[in-house]
């Protein structure tokens, strides 16, 4: 379907250029100015790097913040989508909320209007071109850069330029019309007039994907007298309602989050536009009292119908600023995620192609992914020693879960990998090698380390799915030493696992730096621990040889996951604490000093 569109429209044009040049001067016009566009925006992701995480932090902490964070952005930019693809990538990965998405919507909105000011200003009234030639020479001179910053600010300057020779030749496409051609014929007056230009507009925008491009289209023709004032505010009106398809679009391969503020920025510029379409006549006699006051002379249409633009906005945001809880509240209940069978598949949550516009978003989203799948293997290997992951997260001391699980607990562990966790590993390591590949000048301390700790989750896995069967067995044994050792091997993991939750559940920093390093010396030192104890019961007959090799076998395991475990929380720790200090990384102990500590610690307990 989408080809057969494209040959239509690729027909339609061409069709087009033959019958008319100054078409062609227009669409090229259109084209030119996107391409300035992409330009600018690409300029964006290369200049900010991944500084805007922190950024987004503190300045959208609250409505207000959030407002004027998309006002300048959309300013900057002169791209309300860009705004909305940020926004939506952001709440995606869970780094701003639904409200504050909201409000850099609305701020986007406001910022539009300095571009329509821009080019009703100056852009319709000088030869804007001859600035956009040096910009270009300048932009590709910059592009052809190693640096990263200047790559950045050579998109942008190529973007700018682009886009002020779009605008021209637009203006001069339409000033050419003249002696050929009235638009003005096809004019429409009346409700239904307004009604028609609006959905062309629209329509217009939404082929375009660009409110901004729809309004230099419509200022450029109004100023070449191609349409008339009332139509040029109906279409103004319909860019408006037809932007929004750029943060639909981009809410396609989002979470639910995502989708929430696809849908409000649909709500606030559709209601807007059908509640203003009815008072267009209305509007022309305020903006005509008003306009005096802004030094706008009462023929300047164009300078008008930006002060139009402009009210329009500031009206969106004054209607729906003081109502983003409602909205939110209202969105909350529309969607609502899906509750999972107990049979079912488990899925990724967070993982989605939106998250990959930014390495900030592309870091959060890897990070919060990684941990659905601890906390699905958690319960595995808390199952895999016959207890569960509420016992571990009780207030009750190990041996106490002991005594009231002391039975085997039988559980399909390969059921249990296809089920939760084989599915969210394969798109946790497809995902992360195509954020290596996109954002590859920081994938070395943002993403491969986030990998491996996956990789490290699978091997604990494994090594408790190994360690299952014997644990089953000796478990139910009528020998009580070897049951005993067996509960030995629980009772430390039951201690790993639930340092492990307290370091994820822990909001003080100094806490998790004090509890890393114990998870660290506890499993090195129950590696000794359990050494020592097998060569007493083998030296005194207490166990045979099969349980003594079961039991060598299942300790290597055992300790394989608590030192897997604790390179993960490490790993983890450090990137979902982006704030932690030098000093405080430094206060966990590594890996020389963990082994040295044992060692004097092993050398006091022999002597």
């Amino acid at each position: 379907m989408k080809r057969l569109l494209l040959f239509i429209a690729i027909l339609a044009l061409s069709y087009g250029f033959f019958q008319s040049k100054n078409f062609l001067s227009i669409a090229a016009g259109v084209a030119i100015f996107l391409f300035g566009m992409k330009s600018l925006e690409e300029g964006f992701r290369f200049f900010v790097g991944g500084l805007l995480d922190k950024f987004l932090k503190n300045i959208t902490n609250n409505l207000y913040k959030s407002i004027l964070f998309g006002t300048v952005i959309t300013t900057i930019m002169q791209s309300s989508g860009l705004a909305a693809v940020i926004a939506i990538s952001f709440i995606s990965a869970g780094l701003i909320s639904v409200a504050q998405g909201i409000g850099i919507i609305l701020g986007g909105n406001i910022g539009t209007t300095t571009g329509a000011w821009l080019i009703a200003g100056l852009g319709l009234k000088i030869s804007i071109a001859t600035y956009a030639l040096p910009m270009l020479v300048f932009g590709m001179l910059f592009i052809f850069q190693e640096s990263k910053r200047l790559k950045g600010i050579g998109y942008a300057l190529a973007g700018l330029g682009f886009s002020f020779l779009g605008i021209a030749y637009m203006k001069e496409g339409f000033d050419a019309f003249k002696a050929t051609i009235d638009l003005t014929q096809y004019s429409a007056d009346g409700f239904m007039g307004l009604i028609l230009f609006a959905a062309i507009g629209a329509g217009m925008t939404i082929v375009m994907q660009s409110s901004h491009a729809s309004l230099v289209l419509i200022l450029t023709a109004l100023s070449a007298s191609q349409i008339t004032y009332e139509n040029a505010i109906a279409l103004t009106i319909g860019a408006n309602i037809g932007t929004t398809i750029t943060a639909i679009l981009g809410s396609l391969g989002a979470g639910y989050e995502g989708k929430k503020l696809a849908t409000a920025h649909f709500l606030i510029n559709s209601l807007t536009g059908l509640l203003l379409i009815c008072f267009v006549p209305q509007f022309i006699t305020f903006i005509d009292y008003t306009a005096p006051f802004f030094a706008i002379p009462a023929h300047d249409y164009t300078l008008k119908l930006a002060l139009y633009h402009t009210y329009f906005n500031l009206i969106c945001v004054l209607l729906f600023a003081p109502a983003v809880h409602g909205l939110v509240s209202l969105l909350n209940h529309l969607f609502q995620p899906k509750i999972t069978a107990e049979g079912a598949i488990d899925d990724v949550l967070y993982i989605s192609d939106v998250a990959l516009d930014f390495p900030d978003t592309a870091e959060a989203t890897l990070l919060k992914e990684t941990k659905h799948l601890y906390n699905n293997v958690y319960d595995i290997i808390a199952q895999g020693i016959s207890v569960t992951k509420e016992d571990i997260g009780s207030g009750m001391e190990a041996e106490d879960i002991l005594k009231r699980r002391d039975q085997a607990l039988h559980v399909n562990m390969d059921d249990y990998y296809e089920r939760r966790i084989k599915e969210i590993y394969g798109k946790i390591i497809n995902f992360a090698i195509v954020a290596q590949g996109k954002f590859s000048d920081i994938s070395d301390h943002q993403f491969i380390p986030i990998k491996n700790a996956t990789i490290g989750i699978i091997e604990a896995f494994k090594a408790a799915k190994h360690m299952q069967k014997n644990m089953l067995r000796y478990l139910e044994s009528d020998n009580e030493y070897i049951k005993s050792e067996y509960n030995h091997i629980r009772k430390n993991l039951i201690k790993h696992l639930r340092t492990m939750q307290m370091i994820f559940n822990t909001t003080e920093e100094d806490v998790a730096v004090l509890l890393l390093s114990k998870l660290q010396l506890d499993a090195q030192n129950y590696d000794i621990a359990a050494n020592k104890s097998l060569d007493n019961l083998i030296r005194t007959n207490k166990i045979t040889y099969t349980m003594a090799t079961s039991l060598m076998n299942d300790t290597s395991y055992a300790y394989t996951i608590a030192s897997e475990l604790s390179k993960v929380a490490h790993i983890l720790f450090m990137h979902s604490s982006t704030h932690v200090e030098n000093s405080s990384e430094a206060l966990i102990l590594n890996e020389t000093e963990v082994s040295d500590l044992t060692h004097t610690t092993s050398q006091r307990s022999t002597s």
